[in-house]
C-alpha cells in the first residue's frame, strides 16, 4: 500500500461533516510536522461555527520559477452512517452505505504525499504553499474566511472535480441562491377557506410560472426545499421556498434572479399573500484562457503525471472560486472521485497515487 493511500484511508475514516473537522485537521498538521514543515492554522473556525479552522503551511523555494498553492478541503457531506473505507478490485469504496469522503479528502492525501517526496527526494522547486480548508461543503465558509494576503503564491491548484485526473476547469459559474418566504392567512380549510390565503398555493404559482432545470449551455435554475403547512385542514399560513441559480454568464445569473424575483412577486400579490425574498450570491463566475500560466502549467504536469489532458466547463463551485475572488489564478483540477455525495461514492487505487504524482509534476512544471 502507497503511503498517499495509507494516508487518504486514515483521513476517510475521520467523521468530518461541515464544522467539525478538528480530527482531519490535526491529523494532517502531524503529518506536515513529521516532514518538518510547520502548518498554521487561523481563527476561521470560531469565526464561521466550527471546531478547527483552515491550515496553511509555506516551505521556501530552492530553485527559480514561479511559486505555486496548493489547496484541498477536509469537510464532507454529513455521513449517514459509518466510514469503513475498503478496497474491491482496484476502487476504494466504503464498506458501509453512505459516503467514502474521496471528496476532498483524496486530495488532500495526494498533495500532503507529493510534497513529502519533494522534500525527500530533493526535488527543486519555486516554493510550496499548502492551503487546507474547512466548511467547503455549506458555500466554501473556509475558503472565503481565508486571509488571502498569506499567500505569497498567486498562482494556484485545487483538485476538487469528478473524473479521471487529466481535466482542467476552463470556466465556472456564478451562483445565487435564494430564501423565499410566503406569507398567508390561517383559516379552516373546510369552514372558512374563503377567509385564508394560502401560502403553498401562491408558492406553487410562482414556481410553476417558472421554467426550472437546465435553462441553456452552463445555466440552471433548482428549486431544492419547499416546508409549508402545519395540518391538513388548516388554509396554510406561511411557506419556505430554497431555490437556486446558477449560470457561466454572470450577466445571465442576475436576469435570471430579477426574471424569479418578479415571478414570485406577481404570484403572491395574486393569491393576497406577501412574500420575502432573500437573494445571496455565492460566488461568481471565472473563466481562464489556455494560455494563461497556470492553465499552461497544469497542463504540462498533467501530462507528465501520464493523464489524458482534457479543457471542460463545469457547473459546480469550489474553492478555487474564493481565490480567483481575491485576485489569484486558481485552476480547479479533477481528482478521481466519483459519484461523490452518494453512498456509491468511489475512487480508484491508482488515482489517489495518480494526485502525488501531480502534486510533484505541479511542482517541476512550476519550476521549469
Amino acid at each position: 500500500m502507497s503511503r498517499a493511500l495509507d494516508l487518504f484511508l486514515a483521513l476517510a475514516r475521520l467523521e468530518t461533516p461541515p464544522g467539525r473537522e478538528r480530527a482531519a485537521i490535526d491529523l494532517v498538521r502531524a503529518e506536515l510536522a513529521a516532514l518538518g514543515v510547520e502548518a498554521i492554522e487561523d481563527d476561521a473556525g470560531p469565526r464561521i461555527g466550527g471546531d478547527a479552522g483552515n491550515l496553511h503551511a509555506r516551505i521556501p523555494g530552492t530553485a527559480p520559477g514561479e511559486p505555486i498553492f496548493l489547496n484541498a478541503h477536509v469537510d464532507t457531506v454529513p455521513p449517514e452512517g459509518p466510514i469503513d473505507p475498503v478496497i474491491e478490485d482496484g476502487w476504494v469504496v466504503n464498506a458501509n452505505p453512505t459516503i467514502l469522503g474521496a471528496d476532498n479528502k483524496a486530495s488532500v492525501a495526494g498533495m500532503v504525499d507529493g510534497i513529502r517526496r519533494v522534500l525527500e527526494e530533493g526535488i527543486p522547486h519555486a516554493g510550496i504553499e499548502l492551503v487546507i480548508t474547512v466548511q467547503e461543503e455549506v458555500g466554501l465558509r473556509g475558503a472565503w474566511a481565508f486571509d488571502c494576503d498569506r499567500l505569497q503564491a498567486r498562482l494556484g491548484f485545487v483538485y476538487d472535480v469528478d473524473g479521471p485526473p487529466g481535466r482542467i476547469v476552463m470556466r465556472a459559474p456564478s451562483q445565487i441562491s435564494m430564501d423565499v418566504v410566503f406569507r398567508g392567512r390561517a383559516a379552516h380549510a373546510g369552514i372558512a377557506p374563503e377567509d385564508g390565503r394560502n401560502a403553498i398555493h401562491a408558492a406553487a404559482r410562482g414556481l410553476a410560472a417558472l421554467e426550472m432545470g437546465r435553462l441553456g449551455p452552463g445555466a440552471s435554475r433548482s428549486v431544492g426545499v419547499i416546508q409549508g403547512g402545519r395540518q391538513r385542514n388548516i388554509v396554510p399560513d406561511e411557506c419556505r421556498v430554497e431555490l437556486e441559480l446558477r449560470s457561466l454568464d454572470d450577466a445571465e445569473v442576475v436576469r435570471l434572479a430579477a426574471e424569479t424575483t418578479a415571478a414570485l412577486t406577481e404570484a403572491a400579490t395574486a393569491t393576497g399573500c406577501d412574500v420575502d425574498i432573500a437573494e445571496r450570491r455565492e460566488y461568481t463566475a471565472y473563466a481562464f484562457a489556455p494560455d494563461d500560466p497556470v492553465v499552461r502549467i497544469a497542463r504540462r504536469a498533467l501530462t507528465a503525471a501520464g493523464c489524458d489532458v482534457e479543457e471542460i466547463e463545469t457547473g459546480g463551485g469550489a474553492d478555487a472560486h474564493a481565490f480567483n475572488a481575491a485576485g489569484l489564478q486558481c485552476v480547479n483540477l479533477s481528482s478521481g472521485m466519483e459519484l461523490i455525495h452518494s453512498a456509491d461514492e468511489r475512487i480508484r487505487v491508482e488515482h489517489v497515487d495518480v494526485l502525488s504524482d501531480l502534486t510533484v509534476e505541479l511542482v517541476r512544471a512550476a519550476c521549469a
